[in-house]
């Protein structure tokens, strides 16, 4: 099997497993003209959709089914030895048998409750399953299976599914118009409320540069008679010898 078709294969059991509760092992449920065209093909139906779907697969069919097949007589006489050779699963209609059609869309009801795979070739009963969401369509094309992707109704289905366990109840939306109200000033119209005009403020302290202060003696500088400023004088203490300081000690010794 290529890649690709692979890959599509597990995106739309996935889609199936994640949104309506799909699990392995898949029952497929096989009614007469599915067993026909592969009779006709030479296909092996349990070989085939093995390596398709994978191993994890139950394949069932029903006793109005096989019954079907039987009245039929020797044109489909190939199709019944090969439906019945399947595990037979209960169907309602124990006492009035009915079509394989019929008995296949009472089985899958308005929701495919038990998360059945639909395998047939019957152009009439597939249009009608397309309408109903979660019903997994399988068929012969070119000789190959092929599981059809979800339908319209199955994804408005999932998206609806999906709403109601993540979405916001009316509680919550109350509670958080309330909310947006007075913390954000939005009112329940969506318009938000009229902003107050913000007052102007000073410079930020921090980004401001800090002022020299101006070192003021306090002592007055002595001034001359004539109104100048008279300098000070700087005595530096000068530093003696080593040598001036031992002949000078000499001198007081001796």
């Amino acid at each position: 099997m290529r890649i690709n078709r692979h890959k599509r294969i597990q995106k739309t059991l996935a889609f199936y497993s994640n949104n309506f509760g799909f699990r392995k092992p898949f029952q497929v449920l096989i009614d007469g003209t599915f067993c026909f065209v592969a009779l006709k093909d030479k296909l092996d139906i349990q070989d085939q959709l093995k390596k398709y779907l994978g191993d994890d697969i139950k394949l069932l069919t029903t006793p109005c089914i096989v019954l079907e097949t039987e009245k039929l007589g020797k044109s489909v006489f190939g199709a019944m030895l090969i439906i019945k050779k399947f595990p037979i699963h209960k169907c309602s209609h124990k006492d009035k048998p009915v079509t394989g059609s019929e008995c296949l869309k009472s089985m899958i009801g308005t929701s495919n409750p038990n998360r059945y795979i639909i395998a047939t070739q019957d152009r009439d009963l597939q249009n009608i399953l397309r309408s109903i969401p979660a019903v997994p369509l399988l068929y012969f094309y070119n000789k190959a299976p092929t599981l059809e992707a979800p339908t319209d109704e199955s994804y408005t289905a999932a998206s609806q599914a999906a709403k109601n366990l993540w979405g916001v109840s009316e509680f919550e939306q109350v509670t958080l118009a309330k909310l947006k109200e007075v913390e954000l000033g939005i009112k329940p119209g969506g318009e938000p409320a009229p902003k107050k005009r913000k007052k102007k403020k000073g410079p930020n302290p921090l980004s401001c540069k800090k002022s020299k202060k101006k070192k003021i003696d306090s002592i007055q500088p002595e001034t001359k008679n004539d109104g100048r400023v008279k300098k000070k004088r700087c005595r530096k203490n000068k530093r003696i010898p080593q040598h001036v300081k031992e002949e000078l000690l000499h001198m007081k010794s001796a």
